[in-house]
């Protein structure tokens, strides 16, 4: 990137001519290598697919040296724009003809602000396992600010873990561990234990960013700012905790519509969690994804 960070992009090439350029954008405490099934799917539909770790995940934080943390200052901002960078650096391909943005939970949140900045970048955008803004959030703003000055910015935030990704926990009914809510393929779960990039506390700092994004994606006039005829689909879980069982996915919607958004839709799946890729009968949600794409 411009300011010198190394950012880890896997790649996925389709036989032939590719029809355009995939970009997925993966959630909190997790990385880019859990879409490989995913972007397989795609690159079988034509589609040159790319997927980064951003900045405190996965191989990139490998590759800068620390876990949970975006940046000093400014740090949900420095991620859109490294999507930005991402994007425009595999489009100049001039045979990818479509660009389509993915993100799934925190990537949806950060794709919710790319929108908002640089929706005439791409041509199709889906938002999975996306939520709304609450007042909770702006608690959880002044919490995490407050916790910075006490504790340092570094420092992992058990506290704002538990009132955030663990409380989701309980959402599920006699859960097995407390990550049950990311879907109910108990397989998928002891992949997401097992796997050294997923689970990890985040730091101070980055509840701060991740919080600060929220607040600003949720602003009527940063909506406007979205292209009206951008085609967006909102898919999520009907049991999933972070899109409110539905209610927040529809909240999100709404607020698209109000700011004369004219090509928005919603899919819920009926009984699925968070990770809806991940779920037994993914099948239908790639089917889904592939209609919407092809319509």
């Amino acid at each position: 990137m411009d300011d010198g960070h190394k950012v880890y992009v896997r790649i996925y090439k389709p036989k032939g001519t590719p029809i355009g350029n995939f970009h997925i954008l993966h959630g909190m405490a997790e990385h880019g290598g859990r879409y490989d099934d995913f972007a397989e799917r795609l690159t079988e539909q034509g589609y040159f697919v790319t997927a980064h770790d951003h900045r405190g995940h996965g191989k990139t934080a490998e590759l800068n040296g620390m876990l949970g943390f975006f940046g000093e200052e400014n740090g949900f901002q420095r991620v859109v724009d490294d999507v930005f960078d991402i994007i425009q650096h595999y489009s100049e391909d001039p045979s990818n003809q479509e660009i389509v943005l993915f993100g799934h939970s925190m990537g949806s949140f950060i794709a919710r602000r790319f929108l908002q900045l640089y929706s005439g970048m791409i041509d199709k955008c889906i938002l999975c396992g996306t939520g709304a803004t609450t007042a909770l959030h702006q608690v959880g703003n002044a919490v995490a600010r407050s916790l910075c000055a006490w504790k340092g910015k570094n420092l992992p935030s058990q506290l704002m873990n538990d009132l955030s990704f663990n409380s989701f926990s309980r959402s599920v009914l006699n859960p097995r561990t407390i990550y049950d809510w990311l879907c109910s393929n108990e397989e998928e779960v002891e992949k997401y234990i097992e796997d050294p990039y997923c689970g990890f506390v985040p730091t101070n700092q980055f509840f701060v960013d991740l919080t600060n994004g929220l607040l600003i994606i949720n602003q009527k006039e940063e909506l406007k700012n979205i292209r009206k005829d951008l085609p967006i689909l909102l898919i999520s879980g009907s049991e999933d905790p972070v899109g409110s069982k539905g209610s927040g996915v529809f909240k999100v919607a709404k607020d698209m519509n109000e700011a004369n958004l004219t090509d928005v839709a919603v899919y819920l799946f009926e009984g699925m969690r968070h990770e809806i890729l991940k779920e037994v009968n993914r099948e239908h949600v790639y089917s889904v994804i592939t209609r919407w794409l092809n319509r």
